[in-house]
């Protein structure tokens, strides 16, 4: 090429520089030919027209076949089908839902105007349908309940395992469920938990203790059960915010607020199997 000999004699590097070992480079802050086309069109109006105009498709060319950018399609030209163009990225979604839902803990923490609450919640439950777990295996192309990283278009879910989106699927449920961590202390307060998730007649709660062993829970209508460090914590509608913890000995602990101290906090995380319930009970006005 004519253009960059004389370009690299004039000492212009808009285009191209040496380096020390006298190999050439084209301009390190070129993203892509639309950046070489639009420095060759600056050099046309200052002194190098008739060179841009003679080798403008040789120096796209070559261009090109430095970096064969048409050949270059990211992952998808070396992956597996589920990973390449097209694909719905499932990983993605549960990052966004937990984006989302940070936000609406934010808003409803800063007492945000109920419309802005509303709005970020609808759209967060709205992105909560989308996700496998939600869908029939019909419809998903897979079993909706194991963790899925992509879904091609046209096809199922594919590429089981345990992928990223399962921690940002649990850590959006435990938002939902209201339990936080703060100051080394257990809490609840479940501010964006949906009056209709509470059992509308009795069932029986199936969870496996500390110790391995399967257990069995009654639970009542108006109540929601789930486990924390495999310690049930069972939630009930009531007139008043507190909790009571269930020891092992069958004693009982009330704290007259939705917050542990941090002993009991302790010995649940540490699972050390001294607390073997924990009882809280939930003002149906704080609740969705």
């Amino acid at each position: 090429s004519e253009l960059l000999k004389t370009l690299i004699d004039d000492g212009n590097v808009q285009i191209a520089t040496k380096d020390l070992h006298g190999k050439y480079h084209f301009n390190g802050d070129f993203k892509n030919a639309n950046d070489l086309v639009a420095t060759l069109d600056s050099l046309s109006k200052s002194g190098y027209s008739e060179l841009v105009e003679k080798e403008e498709l040789l120096v796209l060319q070559i261009f090109e076949d430095v970096f064969n950018h048409k050949a270059f399609t990211g992952r998808s030209g070396t992956f597996f089908g589920y990973e390449g163009l097209g694909s719905i990225y499932w990983h993605m979604v549960s990052k966004l839902q937990l984006a989302v839902l940070e936000c609406c803990l934010k808003a409803i923490e800063d007492k945000e105007d109920e419309a802005i609450v509303g709005g970020l919640l609808e759209h967060y439950f709205e992105i909560n349908e989308g996700i496998g777990v939600h869908k029939s295996p019909e419809l998903y192309g897979a079993f909706p309940t194991d963790p899925y990283s992509h879904t091609p278009q046209g096809k199922g879910a594919q590429q089981p395992g345990m992928t990223g989106q399962v921690k940002e699927d649990i850590l959006s449920r435990f938002g939902e469920l209201g339990v936080f961590i703060r100051n080394g202390k257990l809490g609840f307060n479940p501010c964006m938990l949906r009056k209709d998730e509470f059992l509308t007649e009795s069932r029986s709660f199936k969870y496996m203790d500390i110790n391995g062993v399967d257990q069995i829970i009654d639970l009542n209508a108006g109540s929601l059960c789930f486990t924390y460090c495999q310690v049930p914590v069972i939630y009930s509608i009531s007139g008043a915010n507190t909790i009571e913890v269930v020891n092992s000995d069958n004693s009982l602990m009330r704290f007259d607020s939705v917050e542990l101290d941090e002993t009991s906090s302790n010995k649940i995380f540490e699972r050390k199997g001294e607390i073997v319930q924990i009882r809280v009970e939930l003002k149906e006005s704080d609740l969705r």
